[in-house]
């Protein structure tokens, strides 16, 4: 490492402004403070220094997706397969799921970052973080075969008017990645949506064969529409129907406990979104309309569709969930309860987390406020009171 430190100290002017490279500043310190702690320090002011950035946090993230992504791969090969009438090793299955998963991973990642390295050399500014995390969690949340070039444009508007025009980084009120997907529902919703997205059909590399036509129901659209499906066990390893990462409730708890071990995200705001959905899909249980979907046992609801995937890595977003430790409680709570009143009482969308969180990311603000003001008015009555 101290042979790269030296390295990109030797060709660090190059980039510096009159240096030959200049144009590509961003570009280089964006590289660099991804390998490096950066050395500079505050000239002015009270500032609390730690070798854990942004980037690093982001990192963090990133690798707490990847069991979650690692078995939507399997699954979408699984998937194949399982239609085609097709054997296969576990080679098989995962190559198959890699290979048509990994255009969407280099779709998400080329579109995004590039406009956000257009969007800093024109401001003069660093390569902004955020979107090592978002970049990954985009195709994530959508069919195998959402098309490549909705893809690509649902995430340049994203990250152009949920996240840019915002400020960048840390200022976007909308989840950039949920903006993505509402994109795409509400622009192209027979490819995000229906029986006829959620298996890949084409052979790929000699892997798989080439299906004319396949139509698979996930669970929850089973349940908005025919009958109500049964608990079984794969609703939980996630051998089942749906987005490429939400469907492994097992991958989705290990990818929380990176995330709760090492501090990025709150336990306050998960567990929250868990209670309010619990909650919310009893009362229906107990007292709802009758219909499929109402009368789905609770423990159902919480791992069916995205419910699981957006309590551990949207609803726990730091820079558009609530950040006050009371706020998180209300926060993730009111998550949880509409995600599941959307799916019980909308049947046309039987999923819920999405609209649910950006929702909710509008009243995050509001929330903090209303906290801090609380905080304030109580330390002001103990104040009056001790004099």
């Amino acid at each position: 490492m101290k042979a790269l430190r030296n390295y990109l100290d030797k060709i660090k002017p190059n980039f510096e402004e009159g240096g030959k490279l200049h144009a590509f500043r961003s570009v280089f310190e964006g590289f660099e403070s991804f390998l490096f702690v950066p050395n500079t320090t505050a000239k002015s002011g009270t500032h609390i220094h730690d070798a854990i950035d942004s980037k690093r946090i982001m990192i963090i993230v990133v690798i707490a997706l990847l069991p979650a992504l690692l078995f939507g791969m399997y699954n979408v090969g699984y998937q194949h397969y399982l239609a085609a009438g097709l054997d296969g090793t576990f080679w098989q299955l995962f190559g198959y799921g890699f290979l048509a998963v990994l255009p969407k991973i280099l779709v998400s990642y080329i579109v995004g970052l590039g406009i956000e390295f257009i969007v800093a050399q024109w401001k003069k500014e660093e390569i902004q973080e955020g979107f090592l995390v978002s970049g990954i969690l985009i195709p994530m949340i959508v069919p195998v075969e959402c098309p490549l070039w909705m893809l690509a444009i649902a995430t340049a508007f994203s990250v152009i008017f949920a996240k840019e025009v915002f400020g960048g980084t840390g200022m976007n009120v909308f989840n950039v990645a949920l903006i993505t997907r509402a994109f795409l529902f509400f622009a192209y919703p027979a490819s995000m949506s229906g029986d006829a997205v959620w298996v890949a059909k084409d052979s790929i590399f000699g892997l798989g064969k080439s299906l004319d036509a396949v139509t698979v129901a996930t669970p929850l659209g089973q349940a908005a529409t025919t009958h109500l499906p049964e608990f079984n066990w794969d609703m939980v390893t996630g051998l089942i129907p749906g987005s490429i990462g939400e469907t492994s409730v097992i991958a989705i708890a290990i990818g929380a406990a990176i995330l709760l071990l090492t501090g990025v995200a709150s336990w306050k705001t998960m567990l929250s979104v868990f209670v309010g959905g619990g909650l919310t899909a009893w009362l229906f249980n107990v007292a709802g309309p009758d219909t499929n979907i109402a009368n789905m046992p609770w423990y159902e609801h919480l791992v069916l569709g995205g419910f699981c995937f957006g309590a551990v890595f949207m609803a726990t977003d730091p820079v558009t969930s609530a950040r006050t430790e009371t706020g998180k409680y209300i926060y993730g709570f009111l998550i949880g309860v509409i995600a599941i009143i959307i799916r019980v009482l909308n049947p046309g969308y039987p999923e819920g987390m999405m609209l649910a969180i950006l929702f909710m990311n509008v009243f995050a603000p509001l929330i903090d406020y209303y906290v801090v003001q609380s905080n304030i008015k109580k330390r002001m009555k103990r104040l009056t009171v001790n004099k």
